[in-house]
């Protein structure tokens, strides 16, 4: 086991809500999530809850120096490893709910693309309306939002009502097919064009 893997663990363990996962996404979810960064120009990518960096390492792949990358991570121990793992990552230590703050510290007008690792399900109804209202006045009209979900998550209550809250906070909301090489297996939402 990896010292990332030993430390995402452990901090599922100590907060599980916060975390939302026993292991760190696999590579086949995190080319999914990321496929909406654009091969060309300057973008601003914005990871939320990047954890130990699954898709962290494929967004600077894709990105490959271009543009800026933001990664916001509430959780210390997380955020101060994802710094050490990734020199050239913009890595805050700081609540999703602060994003639009954020980029403003930083001179940024508004996110290009906003990949999300953060357990939706998990969340309450009143976190899940403050945390994609901070995410959708965080980006430009053309901007993309995608994160992902557990099969095991779809019948749950706070799941459906995640699903309903993207349909009323962007014009385009599509589901993935399966990606049965994840533990466990998930699918990917990707929602462009926020109601603003």
């Amino acid at each position: 086991m990896s010292n990332g893997t030993a430390l995402f663990l452990g901090q599922f363990l100590r907060s599980p809500a916060m975390i939302g996962a026993l292991a760190p996404s696999s590579r086949r979810l995190a080319a999914a999530v990321c496929t909406p960064i654009p091969e060309r120009g300057e973008p601003t990518v914005v990871e939320l809850g990047p954890g130990t960096g699954s898709f962290t390492t494929e967004i600077q792949q894709r990105l490959a120096g271009r543009g800026h990358h933001l990664a916001v991570e509430v959780n210390g121990p997380l955020a101060r490893l994802l710094a050490e793992r990734f020199p050239t990552v913009d890595v805050a230590h700081a609540d999703a709910a602060h994003l639009g703050e954020l980029l403003r510290q930083r001179g940024l007008r508004q996110a290009d693309v906003v990949v999300s690792g953060l357990p939706w399900a998990a969340f309450p109804e009143g976190v899940q309306r403050e945390l994609l209202g901070a995410v959708t006045s965080a980006m430009c009209q053309g901007a993309a939002f995608t994160t992902f979900s557990y099969i095991h998550a779809i019948p749950l209550n706070s799941a459906r009502r995640f699903r309903d809250l993207l349909a009323e906070r962007f014009e385009e909301v599509v589901r993935s097919s399966t990606v049965w090489r994840n533990t466990p297996p998930a699918f990917v939402f990707h929602a462009r064009r926020p109601r603003i």
